[in-house]
């Protein structure tokens, strides 16, 4: 998944499933902060890359602080690559789920707005339907709605350096502390096989 060199945007071809099921697969996922499903991603076996981004919103590559604004429409958002041969793509989709709350509108935690919504943006019928179907699989799982949008994929941003891999960058941060640390513990207690860490 090459930038394009000029604006930093991911051309949405990448980002959609070759046929090939033992190709790379993309699929592109928001449940609050970015932080949080980049930091459970990225010891994920199978996973080959988690990129943190904004997409969803209004054209026009937006900054972190335009998207945390709440005006862009942008949500944070990880893409993640994975390997369908050495981790199956209802799992990715189960550590989706297991690691943000899909039952709170527009809200994470003490981040609130529609840029930490839950959401997952399909880049092709197929993953719309696998994404439905996951949707429908963890509903009773939850006591309250699961309000996790299903949405088109349009322009995946790239957010500023910074926001990549900020867990493994920051674990001193307290965000990382107080909020990611109780969710990794939650994955580790119930996804260890499919774990690097």
């Amino acid at each position: 998944m090459a930038l394009s060199a000029h604006d930093g945007a991911r051309p949405v071809a990448d980002l959609h499933p070759d046929s090939d099921r033992t190709a790379p697969v993309t699929f592109v996922l928001a449940g609050g902060c970015f932080w949080c499903l980049d930091a459970v991603y990225r010891i994920t076996r199978g996973v080959t890359s988690v990129v943190s981004g904004y997409t969803g919103g209004a054209p026009g590559r937006p900054s972190y602080y335009e998207v945390c604004s709440g005006t862009t429409g942008h949500a944070e958002a990880v893409a993640v690559t994975f390997d369908p041969s050495v981790v199956p793509a209802d799992v990715i989709l189960d550590l989706f789920f297991t690691g943000h709350d899909p039952t709170t509108l527009n809200r994470q935690n003490y981040d609130v707005g529609t840029q930490y919504r839950s959401a997952m943006f399909w880049a092709d019928e197929e993953q719309r339907e696998l994404f439905a179907q996951s949707i429908a699989r963890t509903q009773p799982l939850w006591l309250d709605p699961i309000v996790t949008t299903l949405e088109p994929l349009g322009t995946f941003w790239e957010a500023e350096p910074e926001h990549q891999d900020f867990y493994a960058e920051q674990p001193w941060n307290g965000y990382c502390q107080v909020i990611i640390n109780p969710k990794l513990a939650k994955v580790r207690k119930r996804y260890s096989a499919w774990l690097t860490a």
